[in-house]
């Protein structure tokens, strides 16, 4: 799978859905008929290191990450418990090696809320991550049903 691909499978298949450019990294958000500014995060592709976050080593040639938000209690079934915010710069306190690729993860910086990760998933692992992000998207209708517009 390529960035690319990724992000053209969530425009296609995310009603509402539109791309955004920022800090380096491009994400989907929702946002029917661009209300608001951005949007609603769904789904995030990082593909460098940031100053705040270099746990995955992104800056590897061709190695790229895919984060999305899922509910608290998705990620408790997945990882067994919701870790405590890290301090600015740090990375979440779970025994992951946040650099692998082809795994679906906590997120290293933002595990704490719920975010997981994928590096440089194959074909097989984004069939797996397709339920999670209908789950984020979802889960990013319902936050935005709640935004003051």
């Amino acid at each position: 799978m390529t960035p690319d691909e990724i992000l053209r499978y969530c425009l296609e298949n995310l009603e509402g859905t539109v791309l955004v450019n920022s800090w380096g990294e491009r994400g989907i958000f929702y946002n029917p008929h661009n209300k608001l500014k951005r949007g609603v995060y769904i789904l995030t592709l990082k593909e460098k290191d940031g100053e705040n976050d270099q746990s995955s080593n992104l800056d590897r040639e061709n190695i790229y990450r895919v984060n999305l938000g899922v509910r608290k209690n998705t990620f408790i079934k997945m990882f067994d418990i919701i870790p405590k915010r890290p301090i600015k710069g740090g990375i979440v306190d779970m025994n992951y090696d946040f650099s692998i690729t082809n795994r679906i993860i906590p997120h290293p910086v933002y595990a704490w809320m719920g975010w997981i990760c994928s590096l440089n998933p194959s074909e097989n692992t984004f069939e797996e991550l397709k339920p999670l992000i209908q789950e984020a998207y979802e889960y990013a209708k319902e936050k935005y049903k709640k935004r003051k517009l």
